[in-house]
């Protein structure tokens, strides 16, 4: 067994950009940091005999990755038809305007204030373009206007910041809120149970080869972490600030401000629950 294999979900190696699947190529934009892990994926999606593609998270405003983006899809021989985004993050959408204009295509989202066009998204939507299919899945949590996109035909699943290639993710509170993230983790599950998905293609990091895997693994450290705020609040820790420095003593200090949104949507959780 490799090391990769042995880590949760068992990630595909390092990140990089080109094929992920038989229909995902990804485009890796240059906005690296403690946030981001290599940068945000990019994802360019289309049938293997079409000349069309949809492109999921044009990603940062950064021209030369929009336009980066547009070369590989054309080197490929396919037009950009469509532009969807997984929430509305910067790294994920911010350049999704100046996408649209270089494109020429729509931007679909869940929030209205990302759409450049009449079409939105909503749980159950199917999109289909040059045979491709893709279903909307609602995954809220990270964010409220969070979705992802089921890809049958590669069994796949493209997660935005829901389920990262490497390590976990933030709730980011108050937008996010815990409790609707674990339902979005047992939906994931179920996709990955009756739906037969097995690969996560995530807005940053590594492909994932084990989805279900990569689920049971964040449906336990949400419960590993919230016992441990539960037990940090009954042991005097008031704050959110001071449960963090207490409960993430392990993690990078530049790490602290996003785990603090983390805990205040957990403290809500357990207050909501009657459990502090």
């Amino acid at each position: 067994m490799t090391e990769a294999a042995a880590l949760p979900g068992q990630p595909r190696g390092g990140v990089q950009s080109g094929p992920a699947t038989a229909r995902a190529v990804n485009v890796l934009a240059p906005n690296a940091s403690a946030m981001t892990l290599d940068g945000t994926n990019t994802w360019i999606l289309a049938e293997p005999d079409s000349d069309l593609a949809v492109v999921i998270d044009p990603g940062p405003l950064d021209d030369g990755h929009l336009k980066n983006v547009i070369a590989v899809a054309e080197k490929a021989g396919r037009r950009i038809a469509l532009t969807l985004l997984t929430h509305g993050h910067p790294d994920h959408a911010e350049g999704a305007g100046r996408f649209a204009e270089l494109t020429g295509t729509a931007v679909r989202a869940l929030d209205p204030a990302l759409r450049l066009g009449d079409e939105g998204l909503a749980a159950g939507d199917v999109v289909t373009t040059g045979g491709l299919e893709l279903r909307v899945v609602p995954t809220p949590g990270h964010t409220a206007d969070s979705l992802s996109f089921h890809l049958p035909a590669d069994q796949a699943v493209l997660t935005g910041d829901t389920i990262l290639g490497r390590g976990t993710t933030v709730v980011a509170h108050p937008d996010g809120r815990l409790g609707d993230y674990l339902d979005t983790l047992r939906r994931l599950r179920s996709l990955t149970v009756d739906d037969g998905v097995h690969t996560v293609l995530p807005g940053h990091g590594p492909v994932l080869e084990d989805a279900q895997g990569a689920v049971e693994f964040y449906l336990a450290h949400r419960a590993h972490r919230l016992a441990q705020v539960e037990t940090a609040v009954e042991d005097g820790y008031a704050t959110a600030a001071q449960v963090v420095a207490h409960v993430y003593a392990d993690v990078d200090r530049s790490l602290w401000p996003a785990a603090e949104l983390s805990v205040l949507a957990q403290l809500d959780y357990l207050r909501e629950h009657g459990l502090i």
